[in-house]
């Protein structure tokens, strides 16, 4: 088991996802950054799916009560086991009685701790992500405990990696939206010449934008959306949904994000810049 002594501001379980429910209002989820957090999997040599700690923004401080590998991987987020200096995308041995803490954030937003074998949370409609009313609770809570498998002996292929982890990348590669041929030329020009910055109205469900364009007041039916679906207004405002993003809206969707690029906007906070490119 995993003890949380402190949660930090937001810290999940999350995998790959949860599919084949979006017909019943279900989201996706599983982690924003999706390199990341195969990244870190890879390095314990996981299945793709195993599920992972995303840590948002503050971290947690946490006490293994069994032996196990660990990586931590995604932001940049000072963190210490058994108060020695630990970095990302190394493999690191824990032993029973062992803390991890985080301290700073440095650079990005959401940190991801991977565990050898996964967390073996319950599994619910194919997935064991946090997202509520699915799961009991939408993140972690002081003093409960996370399952885990203890492992004592490990070879890991490879011990630590250099990863490009575009945490001050500003470009978002997108594709056209179904909505994207009813953009008006003033529309486009203000879409792609524009710096837009992250909104203080941020999460797993979407992300918004401070600045605007101009509004649209296409009328249409609520139709299908994806994380990365950026929609518009008829207020100018862009929102762009995210992994826990609804399943249906009825604004324009003149945009899709690439999956790449929902891995950079993961990282971005309040404040952050960033820029559409088709």
């Amino acid at each position: 088991m995993l003890k949380i002594l402190k949660p930090g501001f937001f810290t999940t379980v999350q995998d790959c996802g949860r599919f084949g429910y979006r017909d019943k209002g279900v989201p996706v989820s599983g982690v924003m950054d999706s390199y990341a957090g195969a990244k870190v999997n890879a390095l314990l040599e996981n299945e793709e799916s195993a599920a992972v700690l995303e840590i948002t923004m503050t971290g947690p401080t946490l006490e293994f009560q069994a032996d196990t590998f660990i990586a931590l991987g995604g932001a940049e987020m000072t963190a210490t086991l058994n108060n020695t200096p630990v970095s990302n995308y190394k493999v690191i041995k824990v032993k029973k009685g062992d803390v991890l803490s985080y301290g700073k954030l440095e650079s990005g937003f959401r940190a991801y701790l991977g565990i050898k074998n996964g967390f073996t949370t319950s599994l619910l409609l194919g997935s064991r992500s946090f997202f509520f009313p699915v799961t009991e609770r939408n993140s972690i809570k002081s003093l409960e405990s996370l399952p885990y498998s203890p492992v004592k002996e490990f070879a890991p292929k490879i011990s630590e990696m250099k990863v490009d982890a575009d945490l001050d990348n500003a470009s978002l590669k997108v594709y056209r939206g179904p909505e994207f041929e009813e953009l008006t030329d003033r529309q486009l020009g203000e879409l792609f010449s524009k710096e837009f910055s992250v909104a203080k109205e941020n999460n797993r469900m979407a992300y918004q934008l401070n600045e605007t364009i101009e509004g649209s007041n296409l009328s249409m039916l609520t139709s299908a959306t994806l994380p990365g679906t950026v929609q518009l207004t008829p207020s100018g405002k862009l929102i762009i949904l995210m992994k826990d993003g609804q399943t249906t809206g009825g604004y324009p969707r003149i945009l899709q994000l690439a999956d790449k690029s929902i891995d950079i906007l993961a990282q971005k906070r309040s404040g952050d810049s960033i820029r559409f490119t088709l």
